[in-house]
């Protein structure tokens, strides 16, 4: 269900706001629509190390795949790209009904629709014609992660997951089975942020930012004060709103991502099929890390409890000091630190 909307174009176009958020790479960047072979299309960045005299040293390092959040795209990488990119290919894309890509219809059922998701990034992948990728995935884009790793193992070489959403059960699962809940996984997790309530207060009659959209010329200020954050954690970068206009219209289009993910969740904190009960599925030897913002609303126990599942099997779960739910933009020297050592890790 959908608000009638009523837009009126902000002066800024979504092509000339990545262009400003992006402006300040500094290695070569290549930006494009990957298509599918069902002809949908997929943003993608792809950025190599200019410095790097003989081009060969780049091509046997295993790239660094990344994959935004909800809401989210390329640009929010913008802090990590030039650094991650300084010794392996780094290649950054626009979830399926996300950002610039395509936005197809989503099956209303989780399985399905999680399936879809999935195909798109093995569709892309074999387009992009990668053999094998480090892959790290960020809140709902770490989900998503986990789901096509264990779809695909063959093709990814170490999985970085950053603040995973949907991974616990929720606790009402858990009083079903006669247990409180307290001390697990679930038990220890934070209170949510205001604009997480607030976007859950909505999202049980409407698709998550449909308000966004209904918001129309307005829709920009509403993102800032909302997430007033986002400005905060790029004003050394932009003085302006380039941030909050580039989050905007993100979201300001036709719904599709976002009702695959309603899709998918009971609410804006829960899956409808938490990761927790499939991560067994991973191969044992494929390595995982998961890193956590100490002050995330996420919780890393979840982090403990895969470690848990995972057994002897090559897992670490690191928490970053100072940092919420965008761990890549609250540090982004000490994440970057982090996915650089697993990066050589794997060669």
């Amino acid at each position: 269900m959908e608000p009638a909307t009523t837009l009126t174009a902000p002066i800024q176009t979504d092509c000339e706001t990545e262009c400003l958020v992006t402006t300040g790479i500094q290695n070569d960047l290549w930006a494009r629509f990957v298509t599918l072979p069902n002809q949908d299309r997929i943003w993608t960045l792809t950025l190599t190390n200019k410095a790097v005299r003989k081009p060969a040293e780049q091509a046997h390092k295993t790239p660094l795949v990344m994959v935004h959040g909800f809401g989210g795209g390329v640009g929010l990488w913008i802090r990590n790209m030039d650094t991650l990119s300084r010794s392996r290919p780094v290649y950054a894309f626009d979830l399926l009904g996300f950002g610039r890509s395509s936005r197809p219809p989503f099956p209303s059922d989780a399985a399905k629709a999680e399936e879809q998701f999935v195909d798109s990034i093995e569709q892309w992948r074999q387009s992009v014609g990668l053999e094998n990728m480090i892959l790290l995935g960020h809140s709902l884009g770490g989900y998503l992660a986990t789901s096509y790793a264990i779809q695909y193992p063959s093709r990814v070489s170490h999985l970085i997951l950053v603040d995973p959403w949907g991974f616990p059960e929720r606790p009402e699962t858990q009083t079903q089975e006669g247990q409180t809940g307290q001390g697990t996984e679930v038990g220890k997790r934070p209170p949510l942020p205001r604009w997480v309530k607030a976007i859950a207060a909505v999202v049980s009659l409407f698709n998550p930012l449909a308000v966004i959209r209904a918001a129309g010329p307005w829709g920009p200020g509403l993102v800032n004060r909302f997430r007033p954050d986002f400005k905060r954690k790029f004003e050394d970068l932009f003085e302006d709103d380039t941030m909050t206009q580039y989050i905007y219209h993100c979201n300001a289009q036709t719904p599709s991502g976002e009702v695959g993910f309603r899709a998918m969740s009971e609410s804006l904190g829960w899956a409808k099929r938490p990761m927790l009960q499939r991560v067994h599925q991973l191969p044992p030897s494929m390595p995982l890390t998961m890193l956590y913002g100490a002050q995330s609303w996420v919780g890393s126990s979840s982090g403990d409890k895969v470690a848990q599942i995972r057994d002897q099997a090559h897992t670490k779960v690191l928490l970053i000091d100072d940092a919420s739910h965008h761990v890549y933009a609250d540090q982004p020297e000490e994440f970057n630190r982090v996915v650089e050592n697993v990066c050589n890790s794997v060669n």
